[in-house]
């Protein structure tokens, strides 16, 4: 466990910009989604620019850090469109 907190640690101290970008988009995408609530195209328009905007920024992530793989893209198209098909499920009942 005492490794775990050290290794995020270090990981948040060496990625801040990165993380607190995630942190915003995700802080903009859950006021968006308040804001159109009811609107489901535009919901919808607002969901998918935000699991758009993870692949990326999960792709930029790795890319700066010289670990980027097929592997690792393919798991952030995959928890992209996961969380795209859970919030939809969610979002539009």
């Amino acid at each position: 466990m005492k490794y775990l907190v050290h290794h995020f640690k270090k990981e948040l101290g060496r990625h801040i910009f990165d993380y607190l970008l995630l942190i915003t988009a995700g802080i903009f995408f859950l006021v968006s989604v308040n804001i159109f609530k009811g609107e489901r195209l535009l919901e919808f328009i607002v969901l998918l620019s935000f699991a758009s905007f993870y692949i990326i920024w999960g792709i930029y992530h790795h890319l700066i850090e010289d670990s980027l793989h097929l592997k690792i893209v393919i798991e952030y198209i995959l928890i992209g469109f996961t969380i795209l098909f859970l919030l939809k499920i969610i979002i539009f009942p």
